[in-house]
């Protein structure tokens, strides 16, 4: 370990620049149709665009303060952009006239020489050999076997081909797929994530203040834009082009970004060739999950509807409704009036859709599910990431941040890969991490102090609408539950908006090394405060609401309110209404504001961009019209909207999941509700980036990060869940109890839950009922304990059987599917050929010597001794010299 700054030994060989540009640069492709031009290029006509950079600037400016314009942050672009012209890259400006502001645009290009050189630095893997064994659909082969048609299948043109592949070498070329042609050698996205490595790194101001890389400048607003370019328009050309000839853009529009696809297979491998391995991984993910959910809608559809058979033949329902004024129940807060029990038989009917025999085996049926299910995906990531060449990304490939390189102040030897690299003390991490748990534990504590107040909200409201004896005053708890969970759905958002804001400068402060890792931490963080955002409201209606009321004339109290109980249907009827307003009623707005926000903004993008400071008559409108059609490439990904990543789709999927298996007990439509959401979700995403979103530079990623230990917590919470919520706050286990001890017809069940009011309860004047296991002095009834043991009994049977079955699936599926790896034995051994310096050894030697070698490396390998006449190396071999870049680099 040294300070930064200090000498070291510099082993790097740099590759002499070249100074005429290269031509054209795509992807290694087989058969390739014919292609319209290309658009993106300089005004050479031959030199590619890979990144540009825009900023805008007032015109007829006279005073640079008045209008805006920095002179710090013109030093800071011209400074800039000088050192990106030292590191090789070929710049070009482009300037756009509007009516108030001059856009300008720089086009970058990043010539062979820089490409190799940073190909090497950053671990670019590049293609050895194409891989021939076909890639089957698990669904698509389970179809086959049975001679079923495949109604999910499609024919995208023109699908990528997979390769086995090793890390770049320079020195090397020759030995890879593909190097004879410069132009088409690296993928486009490699190039774009050369430039974006460059441009990462290249400071602009002093490098210890953190004054280094484009994320830095854009967030200073020094430049507004710094964005990959699309590869032409997304609609396909006019009948009857083949699709053959579209270009990859049309094709993924037309096969996946169209609602008329909504049944298809998502072409995951032409969405990873253009937009790279992450958001590919995300699409694969989101797919893989819908198409789980499948089983699950069905099975919590029948459960669904089993209750409708169930209010149908239910004794104690039909019991509750005749009863008439047998059951006078005790007010609901201390202004309201007695009321008849009867009078909430719709309410009592439709809990029964939610609270019923079939809930007990949805809930150990999800639980199983979710288990099953991340033991499927972990196999088929495995298999995609090592497809998509990402299985040793973080492990070995991933480089270290640029902010983080630029702000270390020391630096250490890398375990794994042995290279010297900037390293930030373990300690002063610490403390920084321990800092943000705190920040957590505040917002934390506003978001229980938001439900407290919800909760109040819900009581006061309550006794308001009771007291007003009009015709609401009969919903009244119904009015205060419904508004309570729309109130705590708007809360929900508007702190979301702020902690994310909060996250992001805390985890920047705490100094990650990798980008995977600093995006776990920022996961992390949101996901806990939005864990307790979200499942707050849920949890104290499952678990706690209802339980701490007391009983007729010793009602406890919260802050000098009564505390609050379970409406007249129950408290489970209540989950069920707060899980299909927030669940819901979150999905919806998040699908409004998908399908048109970015609609809205593109059009806002384009309409400031649309004016041009140019004089154009009447009579020249159909040439400026055409002039408007054939705007630049850079121009029109400009007025697209800024791809913001990742983290919102998970979250939102994430926090799905946790309602779909945490709550599933109380409302089996849940799974329906997300299937139905997610088919809508895919199609959405699809849209926004193929056609409103700038192209996202291309990122690598070997999984789906921290998300999955996530759902993995969350399944584990969902076990528990269910258990509790069908032992304390279902009435399957006080059925039961009273079907075996009692009446098995469950006749009187109605009668058995009810308590009737102390004798000495003086506030009130007639004896009434309640919902309770007491006794006429309050005390509890021996009941009241029996089922207290069968729940607590039932809660560890439950959790039991399920975790010893989900471990036995675990057991039982493996994480690496057997081909995989064959596969994964197959590419080292082939990466270890490409890269040994005695491939070509055997290319010069005669069949007989071949047989020499061969048979001492054979005697060699079973130990035994060399022969007398042996011992002389076979003629005309001399020693080769091992290299520092040894095969196992690969």
């Amino acid at each position: 370990m040294r300070r930064r700054g200090e000498p070291r030994d510099d082993g790097a060989t740099l590759i002499a620049m070249e100074s005429e540009p290269d031509k054209s640069y795509g992807s290694i492709t087989t058969n390739a149709p014919v292609k319209p031009p290309d658009r993106n290029v300089f005004s050479d006509g031959s030199t590619r665009v890979d990144f540009v950079l825009v900023w805008e600037e007032p015109i007829h400016s006279q005073k640079e303060e008045s209008t805006g314009v920095s002179p710090t942050h013109s030093k800071w672009r011209e400074v800039f952009l000088n050192k990106l012209r030292l590191s090789g890259l070929l710049l070009e400006q482009k300037d756009v006239l509007q009516t108030k502001t001059k856009v300008s645009f720089v086009l970058l290009s990043a010539p062979w020489s820089v490409l190799c050189f940073y190909a090497e630095e950053i671990s670019l893997r590049v293609p050895l050999q194409v891989v021939t064994a076909p890639i089957v659909n698990w669904s698509e082969h389970f179809l086959s076997r049975l001679s079923l048609p495949n109604p999910f299948s499609q024919d995208v043109p023109n699908p990528p081909p997979d390769y086995f592949t090793c890390q770049f070498r320079t020195n090397k070329l020759q030995r890879f797929l593909g190097s004879e042609d410069r132009e088409t050698f690296f993928k486009t996205t490699q190039r774009h994530q050369v430039l974006y490595e460059i441009l990462a790194r290249t400071p602009y101001g002093s490098v210890k203040k953190g004054e280094v890389g484009i994320d830095r400048l854009l967030s200073e607003k020094v430049f507004s834009a710094a964005y990959p370019l699309h590869e032409g328009g997304f609609q396909p050309p006019t009948p009857p082009v083949p699709p053959e000839s579209f270009g990859l853009r049309q094709i993924l529009y037309s096969y996946w970004a169209t609602w008329s696809s909504w049944r298809r297979y998502q072409p995951l491998d032409h969405i990873r060739e253009y937009f790279g391995e992450k958001i590919a991984l995300y699409f694969a993910w989101l797919g893989f999950y819908t198409g789980w959910l499948l089983p699950a809608s069905l099975v919590g559809l029948v459960v669904f509807l089993f209750g409708f058979w169930l209010v149908a033949t239910d004794v104690p329902a039909k019991e509750l409704c005749d009863s008439g004024d047998s059951f006078i129940m005790c007010p609901l807060c201390d202004i309201c009036n007695h009321w008849n029990y009867s009078s909430i038989c719709i309410s009592f009917k439709a809990g029964i859709l939610f609270d019923n025999g079939g809930t007990v085996f949805l809930s150990v049926f999800m639980s199983l599910w979710a288990v099953t299910f991340l033991e499927y995906w972990k196999r088929t990531c495995s298999a995609l990431s090592h497809r998509w060449d990402c299985s040793e990304f973080e492990d070995i490939e991933e480089r270290p941040r640029p902010e983080f390189t630029a702000m270390a102040p020391m630096t250490m030897r890398n375990p794994v890969t042995g290279a010297e690299e900037p390293y930030f003390p373990e300690n002063k991490r610490l403390n920084r991490t321990l800092t943000g748990c705190m920040v957590i534990i505040v917002m934390v504590a506003v978001v229980l102090m938001f439900l407290i107040a919800i909760i109040l909200y819900r009581t006061i409201l309550s006794i308001i609408i009771s007291k007003s004896k009009n015709f609401l005053s009969f919903s009244a708890a119904r009015i205060a539950s419904l508004s309570g969970s729309v109130l705590n759905l708007l809360v929900i958002l508007m702190l979301s908006k702020v902690y994310t804001s909060l996250a992001h400068i805390l985890t920047r402060w705490e100094m990650h090394r990798t980008q995977t890792k600093y995006e776990d931490m920022f996961i992390l963080k949101v996901f806990i405060f939005q864990f307790v955002n979200f499942y707050s409201s849920p949890v104290y209606i499952a678990f706690f609401k209802g339980r701490f009321v007391g009983y007729p004339g010793n009602y406890n109290t919260l802050l000098g309110v009564r505390n609050e109980d379970c409406g007249a249907g129950g408290c489970l009827i209540e989950l069920a209404q707060e899980l299909l307003v927030i669940m819901v009623g979150k999905q919806l707005i998040n699908n409004i504001q998908e399908f048109i926000w970015p609609k809205l903004m593109s059009w806002w993008q384009k309409r400031k961009m649309r004016p041009r400071l140019k004089e154009v008559k009447e009579e020249e409108e159909e040439e400026e019209r055409e002039e408007e059609e054939n705007v630049s490439p850079w121009e029109e990904d400009y007025q697209l909207l800024l791809c913001e990543g990742l983290f919102s789709e998970y979250l939102e999927m994430v926090i799905q999941f946790g309602f779909i298996t945490i709550f599933v007990a109380a409302c089996p439509l849940a799974p329906l509700f997300a299937l139905v959401n997610n088919w809508v979700e895919i199609r959405l995403d699809a849209q926004k980036f193929v056609t409103e979103y700038r192209r996202p530079v291309a990122e690598r990623a070997q999984d789906i990060g921290i998300w999955f230990p996530i759902m993995q917590l969350i399944t584990h919470l969902a076990v528990l869940a269910n258990a509790f919520l069908i032992a304390f706050t279902s009435s399957f286990l006080p059925r039961l109890y009273y079907g075996y001890t009692r009446d098995s017809t469950l006749s009187g069940f109605i009668n058995f839950t009810l308590a009737t009011s102390p004798r000495n309860n003086s506030q009130q004047h007639t004896p009434c009922r309640y919902r309770g296991f007491r006794d006429q002095d309050g005390k509890y009834l021996p009941e009241y304990f029996h089922l207290l043991a069968i729940r607590l009994a039932f809660v560890i049977v439950f959790e039991h059987v399920v975790f010893f079955i989900g471990r036995l699936i675990d057991l039982m599926v493996p994480d690496v599917p057997e081909d995989v790896e064959v596969k994964i034995k197959r590419e080292h051994y082939m990466a270890k050929e490409a890269l040994a310096e005695n491939q070509s050894l055997g290319k010069f030697m005669i069949d007989g010597e071949k047989d020499v070698l061969a048979r001492e490396l054979r005697q060699r390998g079973s130990g035994a001794s060399r022969p007398p006449h042996t011992d002389s190396p076979p003629p005309n071999l001399t020693e080769i010299p091992e290299e520092p870049d040894t095969p196992h680099s690969c």
